[in-house]
């Protein structure tokens, strides 16, 4: 049933299917590394995985072990059934081009996360405008009483992972984060693997 371990280079992106019972592991190999996550109904690429349905149904901000993730359409997409971290974040938008220019200060901003989805996601037929907020494993995100938000370095360390159960078939990008408040400036790899279910993996 174990899958190989593949990484994702710092900076980039990469996109796998999933069948329904499949197991996606996501793994911080170095620790304090974020990895933006977003997936689409395989059968309907229309149903995407939504923050605010997920955050509206768990009436919670930070998901975890137990956790249900849904689509736009209400229906379960992962089950978060093992999370070694325990924080992350599903509020803020991918990182994109234009944030480094405006939040950075780079004259020539880079494609962030949201690039690199959607690069990732091209061979599936979808762009960068249809990217949505990701579920950004391992990300720290503080909210004060006043409702103001700070990116903090994230808690995970080397060796920490999330298993999700795919509930639908998936399409399924990941990240290694670009953004250097996301990662404490120090840009890293996140490796994954695929578990398949076991009446998939005798086949």
């Amino acid at each position: 049933m174990t899958g190989e371990t593949v990484r994702i280079a710092p900076c980039s992106g990469h996109a796998v299917e999933l069948e329904a019972g499949d197991e996606l592991v996501v793994i911080d190999p170095l620790g304090q590394q974020v990895s933006d996550l977003t997936a689409f109904n395989r059968e309907d690429l229309d149903e995407y995985l939504s923050s605010g349905r997920s955050i509206d149904y768990a009436s919670k901000l930070w998901l975890t072990t137990g956790d249900t993730l849904y689509s736009n359409r209400s229906r379960p997409m992962f089950t978060i059934i093992e999370d070694t971290c325990g924080r992350h974040d599903f509020t803020l938008t991918p990182c994109s081009k234009e944030m480094f220019e405006k939040l950075y200060g780079e004259e020539e901003g880079r494609p962030g996360c949201e690039g690199n989805l959607a690069r990732a996601l091209a061979p599936w037929g979808i762009s960068r405008d249809r990217v949505p907020v990701a579920f950004n494993i391992f990300m720290h995100v503080s909210v004060d009483a006043e409702g103001k938000i700070a990116v903090l370095p994230p808690l995970s360390r080397a060796g920490d992972h999330v298993r999700l159960r795919a509930e639908m078939p998936l399409v399924v990008a990941m990240t290694a984060c670009s953004a250097g408040q996301s990662n404490n400036f120090s840009y890293k790899p996140i490796d994954f693997r695929v578990e398949r279910a076991p009446d998939r993996a005798k086949a």
